[in-house]
């Protein structure tokens, strides 16, 4: 059943940076999946074939308009604190090969510890085969908390992966030892390509592409550059342009605080340590990251869109290169939204957080 509610956006802040001039539109909700269970993470195939995953460890298909029983033989997940089936990304051939990639948490057999994987798979009708695994982030953790797990492609094909830092293992995303609070590029055969930019150190992990993040849940092929989304601690979320061998500081520099008020480190900058192109102070909880190119909203074409879970609404960040010039909020009436997407009609796909969980489909009025 399909739910609808329209509603006219005339939203004033005024507390600098967001804007609110500009951000009027008619727009109308539809629910076209409702009663999930934790919905994390989308993947579009065309206007009526979704895929997405559910933390609980589902993997679901929305197939000409409706939603399917969870997929067959989806790997079994440590479905604990933050773990879970998480990140799903499509083939770029997807249409040709219906191969997709998974991250999820995993326990290591007969131990107590668990880290994050990533598989390939073919998409079989609603049954996964062919199922390949090509990542296993090292060392293990013995936490269930921050484990990055989005992805996205770069334009030769290879595949990037976030990496978070386990929470309890801050420290080490400043090492390239490990792959804690890491980006990592590999091929989709799990094999790594010959020019990563630590593929001649010996004192370094050869996946890494870049280092000193948090927990980074969002990645965007923008433009010719990559946009990283990370959740900072209290306050101190970031955007950064991700560059490969760069460090981006983390616990080093932060503009965030422990979430006991004290501090983690007193520096928000360093030689030799990238700079946020934004960060937020409080917290937003940034989940998703998407860019809008399509027409049905034509204001919004070439905007950035982030998804956030605290209190839950859509910053639309108004770019001009890599610059974010003006920052709107949207769809603050819809509690945590987990992740964005857009539809090749246009209209943006958005999934709301826990239990009961939805996929919206937002239009014009």
């Amino acid at each position: 059943m399909k739910i609808l509610k329209s509603l006219l956006i005339s939203i004033f802040f005024l507390l600098s940076p967001v804007s609110s001039a500009g951000n009027e539109v008619n727009y109308e909700y539809s629910i076209i999946a409702e009663g999930l269970d934790r919905p994390w993470s989308i993947a579009v195939v065309d206007d009526s074939n979704i895929i997405f995953t559910e933390l609980s460890g589902n993997l679901r298909q929305i197939k000409n308009g409706k939603l399917l029983d969870p997929v067959i033989g989806v790997p079994e997940v440590l479905f604990k604190g933050q773990g879970g089936m998480s990140g799903v990304v499509l083939d770029p051939d997807f249409k040709k090969n219906k191969k997709l990639y998974l991250a999820f948490s995993a326990r290591d057999e007969g131990k107590r510890t668990n880290t994050l994987k990533v598989i390939s798979a073919i998409l079989s009708n609603n049954q996964l085969i062919n199922i390949k695994d090509i990542f296993k982030a090292y060392p293990s953790r013995d936490t269930a908390l921050h484990y990055g797990a989005k992805m996205t492609f770069l334009e030769d094909g290879t595949l990037l992966i976030t990496c978070g830092d386990g929470f309890n293992y801050r420290e080490e995303a400043q090492s390239l030892d490990n792959h804690f609070g890491k980006i990592l590029r590999i091929n989709t055969d799990g094999s790594i390509p010959e020019d990563n930019p630590y593929v001649n150190n010996p004192n370094a992990l050869s996946e890494i592409w870049s280092y000193g993040h948090r927990n980074p849940q969002g990645i965007l092929r923008y433009n010719g550059n990559i946009l990283g989304l990370e959740h900072g601690p209290m306050g101190g979320d970031e955007v950064n342009v991700i560059e490969p061998g760069n460090n981006y500081g983390w616990p080093a520099i932060t503009y965030g605080r422990d979430y006991n008020g004290s501090t983690i480190s007193p520096f928000t900058e360093m030689e030799g340590m990238e700079q946020p192109i934004k960060y937020w102070v409080p917290s937003i909880a940034p989940s998703g990251i998407m860019l809008y190119d399509k027409n049905l909203f034509p204001d919004w074409k070439g905007n950035v869109f982030i998804s956030s879970m605290k209190p839950g609404n859509v910053r639309r960040l108004e770019m001009n290169g890599t610059e974010i010039i003006n920052e709107y909020i949207l769809f603050n009436d819809l509690s945590r939204i987990r992740d964005i997407a857009v539809l090749p009609n246009g209209s943006i796909l958005l999934a709301t957080d826990g239990s009961g969980g939805e996929l919206i489909n937002v239009q014009p009025k």
